[in-house]
């Protein structure tokens, strides 16, 4: 069953955090632009950084993945890639809203646990604005409503600088979902907002409040936008 985990929020007072939003881009391209991210933020050349993005139809594979995962059934015309993340297969695709945040976790937590259950958290609260009741589970990842999920988590950690993220499915075409085991976990269906709630849901709106909701979360004061 769902359960609600007490995680507090980050403590310490952050200057700023700069935001990212590249609307639609291929998941290479931004794969490597989070390399070279976090290089730059292990040496301090750049703040804390949220970046937000559509991909184009894709799967990816996390380090401990299981190649069985993916299904003979899938589209073939979809990418495929092996990253150095954590967790299982999973999919990306337009209508499903992807954040990796840059952070330096030293400034925040030390701790790989809390920041995953942070991360969570940040989904829950948003979801929470959409009258969406949406809880963790003991030992297993992401943000499940009933016994769907809803949102996955997949992070690798370098020198304590976060890559990878979460991926919240919005609007998403939940059909890709049926060329993998999602997550390498059999038992569990996926859904999206959209199919929660029964209707279309405004992208741009969410973007918003998950903005919002990292923000106060992590205890940033102020945001910068860039782009890439």
């Amino acid at each position: 069953m769902g359960e609600k985990l007490h995680i507090q929020a980050s403590s310490k007072i952050r200057q700023n955090l700069k935001l990212l939003d590249l609307d639609y881009r291929e998941y290479r391209e931004v794969w490597a632009l989070q390399k070279k991210m976090v290089k730059n933020r292990c040496q301090s050349l750049i703040p804390d950084t949220l970046i937000l993005v559509e991909h184009y139809p894709v799967y990816t594979f996390g380090k401990n993945s299981n190649d069985n995962h993916l299904l003979g059934s899938r589209d073939n015309n979809v990418p495929v890639y092996h990253t150095e993340r954590g967790g299982d297969i999973t999919f990306h695709g337009p209508g499903q809203l992807v954040g990796y945040p840059i952070l330096d976790l030293q400034n925040h937590n030390k701790s790989i646990t809390w920041y995953m259950r942070s991360l969570e958290e940040v989904i829950i609260n948003t979801l929470k604005l959409y009258k969406i009741n949406a809880q963790s589970r003991r030992g297993l990842t992401g943000v499940w409503v009933g016994d769907q999920k809803i949102a996955a988590l997949g992070v690798r950690l370098s020198r304590w600088v976060s890559m990878h993220g979460f991926s919240l499915n919005v609007n998403t075409d939940l059909k890709f979902y049926e060329g993998i085991i999602p997550c390498g976990i059999f038992e569990y269906d996926v859904t999206s907002m959209a199919e929660t709630l029964g209707h279309e849901v405004d992208m741009a709106k969410v973007k918003k409040s998950i903005i919002n909701e990292f923000i106060k979360f992590f205890h940033f004061d102020i945001m910068e936008t860039g782009i890439a």
